[in-house]
């Protein structure tokens, strides 16, 4: 039986995750759960099918509307401890027993409980990318030191992950991280500058967040996956390509030394990487995995990105390497940029040159601590903040 909790578990990752698990009841135990307030119905329901220990939510109000909700289902309240806040987090990421935390929420939330959830030697099921991207020179030794597993459950990092079993990095000439485009793959800059809300949240092949979405339209996204890649895999950024694959079924590949690809394809399904990254090192059947058919598939096609039409994915991969608090500014700095393009505050074609701004404002601290990091990510919310005029929502 395999034991886990999970941040997030409302979210698109989240209800995979427990997809999963509910076709498992005999191999995964879910011992905690996290969420915020918007979806307190939805955790309520999990609660009851999963009857987790310990469950965290944002705030004391929280917890009272939790358990009310509880009561109306009939649950028994003695069964599982409600807590809230940052310490609630981390509780339901070092709760006792645990084999592998799901970091399935979305942002520099998912940083602390992480790191606490490492230093106890937990097995870290990590989709929350901006773990590594804010604090990837603090997380990776910190996992090194405590012998804790980082399992990837990014489709893209999955798939790396993956085609990497039984080498090392002396074997990698490059990897090749592949994207769907977005929404804006065939659009010109011209044609940018009249995005609208809508427009953005139209991804071509993939079922996400808002904020996530958003990020696969400006390929902030795979900018970010490319500061994950270099912590996760121990590479320079000139190493690490990326791929504009709008079939989505190539996750990702790696080319070797001698000239050899592998890489791992398959449907554009979360829970295919989930799954992995949930039974690894074992192979588990699975019937909640759709299967890829290649008879259905016409063609897989490739394209150079434009990083002039994509200057997020441009600024990122220009830091991607540094290790200082550059990145964790940057990450902070999207959050916040983003969220008031979603409350129409600002128009699309702008996140970049608002991101720019605070970088260029930004001192960096070489080889930080968890602390210059967090205070690093608080700086640059509040300089954000004051650009665009709308605060982050967690």
């Amino acid at each position: 039986m395999k034991k886990i909790s999970l941040i997030g578990s409302t979210g698109s990752i989240g209800k995979q995750t427990l997809d999963i698990a509910s076709a498992h009841p005999e191999e995964i135990s879910v011992l905690g759960l996290a969420a915020g307030a918007r979806s307190l119905d939805d955790l309520a329901e999990q609660i009851v099918e999963f009857k987790p220990l310990v469950v965290s939510v944002p705030t004391e109000d929280d917890t009272v509307s939790l358990k009310d909700r509880l009561a109306q289902r009939g649950y028994n309240l003695a069964k599982t401890r409600i807590v809230c806040g940052d310490a609630g987090l981390v509780e339901v990421a070092t709760v006792d027993g645990l084999d592998t935390l799901v970091t399935g929420v979305v942002g520099f939330l998912g940083v602390r409980p992480t790191y606490e959830a490492i230093k106890k030697g937990t097995t870290i099921a990590l989709a929350n990318k901006e773990t590594l991207v804010a604090a990837g020179s603090v997380i990776m030794p910190l996992a090194k030191k405590h012998n804790a597993r980082i399992v990837p459950v990014d489709s893209e990092h999955s798939a790396i992950f993956q085609s990497l079993s039984g080498f090392t990095t002396r074997d990698i000439e490059s990897i090749w991280l592949t994207g769907s485009g977005g929404p804006f793959r065939t659009w010109s800059i011209d044609e940018i500058k009249n995005a609208t809300r809508g427009d953005a949240l139209k991804h071509p092949n993939w079922s996400m967040g808002q904020k996530i979405t958003i990020d696969s339209a400006t390929m902030m996204n795979k900018g970010l996956e490319i500061i994950e890649a270099h912590w996760l895999f121990d590479l320079p950024a000139e190493k690490i390509e990326v791929l504009i694959h709008p079939q989505s079924i190539l996750h990702s590949a790696v080319q070797f030394v001698d000239g050899s690809v592998i890489g791992q394809l398959g449907v554009p399904d979360m829970r295919l990487p989930i799954h992995y990254a949930l039974f690894h090192p074992e192979r588990v059947p699975s019937g909640r995995v759709p299967r890829l058919d290649l008879t259905e598939i016409a063609k897989l096609t490739f394209e150079k990105p434009d990083y002039e039409k994509f200057r997020c994915l441009k600024i990122a991969k220009e830091i991607a390497c540094e290790s200082s608090t550059v990145a964790c500014v940057l990450n902070a700095a999207n959050e916040v940029i983003v969220e008031a393009f979603l409350n129409d505050a600002i128009k699309f074609h702008t996140i970049p040159d608002h991101i720019i701004r605070v970088l260029e404002r930004h001192k960096a601290t070489s080889n930080p601590t968890l602390d210059d990091i967090l205070e690093a990510d608080r700086w640059a919310r509040q300089e954000a903040v004051s650009l665009v005029g709308t605060p982050v929502s967690q």
